[in-house]
């Protein structure tokens, strides 16, 4: 009966999607549990640390589950657990860090797909809880990835480019791409390049087993102003995506579209910037 249990854990797709809980104002595990849920693939938290709301807002409240992680995951080897997807998301330390690498190295399967997005910064500013051992560490978790998804502030830390506001040019993010690649993911995909004031663009790059690359720049026009969550989201589809079998270029046009339509739909609804975006209003129409 027990090996009977233990195999039928595992008959449907699964992610185990590590990032902190944020009860109010869409982000993080908030979006994450209910986008990749959404496209059919079974949503496993692990959380890191939870707020009240996050920490965009004035203020909050905050509770550090570094010292509860391992010994939850724990009961997840005990349940013979094997996951098709690991995301991992926002990480408040080394420590953490050091936590996350080890999951990958007890979980991950010829079957799984690491997804790390490397939440280090924005606008050309690390936050606040990114220490520079954190930058420098968060290399070795993207040495574990299959794909990562930064954003150009991150792809210029990870890199040591310098950063630009806007203006960059193909060769620039293909040179950034090809040197994270280089610590190991097949697969980059750096999100927020402006192009100019009307487009935002996403770069593609994809290396194959050959050695072979592929990359492509993808232009979207400009909706609303940036709010939180949209990164969440934008992550979470790539990785529910990633464990269904649909190619890169797909996955990143149908995020981007989608993010378009809740932002829209935000607006319309005068839900203010830092409560997010009003997925839910729209989810419905993400295939």
């Amino acid at each position: 009966m027990a090996d009977s249990l233990k195999d039928n854990h595992n008959n449907q797709k699964k992610v185990a999607a590590i990032n902190d809980l944020s009860g109010f104002g869409r982000c993080s595990m908030t979006v994450l549990l209910p986008v990749i849920s959404h496209m059919k693939v079974q949503c496993c938290p692990v959380i890191t640390s939870i707020f009240s709301n996050h920490s965009g807002y004035d203020d909050y409240f905050f509770d550090d589950y570094t010292d509860k992680i391992e010994p939850y995951t724990e009961q997840w080897k005990k349940l013979g657990l094997e996951f098709e997807g690991i995301y991992t998301g926002f990480l408040g330390s080394v420590k953490q860090i050091d936590i996350v690498c080890k999951f990958i190295d007890d979980f991950r399967t010829q079957r799984t797909i690491v997804i790390v997005d490397p939440v280090m910064g924005d606008n050309g500013k690390t936050y606040s809880t990114c220490t520079d051992e954190m930058c420098l560490d968060m290399k070795r978790l993207v040495g574990k990835a299959n794909l990562v998804t930064p954003n150009v502030t991150e792809a210029c830390i990870l890199t040591g480019a310098p950063y630009q506001k806007s203006g960059f040019k193909q060769a620039q993010l293909l040179a950034m791409a090809e040197q994270i690649a280089d610590m190991g993911p097949s697969k980059v995909v750096i999100t927020g390049v402006r192009s100019g004031k009307s487009y935002v663009s996403n770069f593609i790059y994809e290396r194959t087993d050959d050695g072979a690359a592929r990359y492509k720049l993808i232009k979207s026009r400009i909706v609303g102003t940036t709010r939180c969550g949209t990164g969440d989201i934008f992550a979470s589809i790539l990785c529910a995506d990633a464990v269904n079998g649909v190619d890169l270029e797909t996955s990143v046009r149908k995020a981007s579209a989608f993010i378009r339509k809740c932002i829209a739909k935000s607006m319309e609804l005068g839900i203010p910037e830092t409560d997010g975006v009003c997925f839910e209003e729209v989810i419905h129409e993400l295939k």
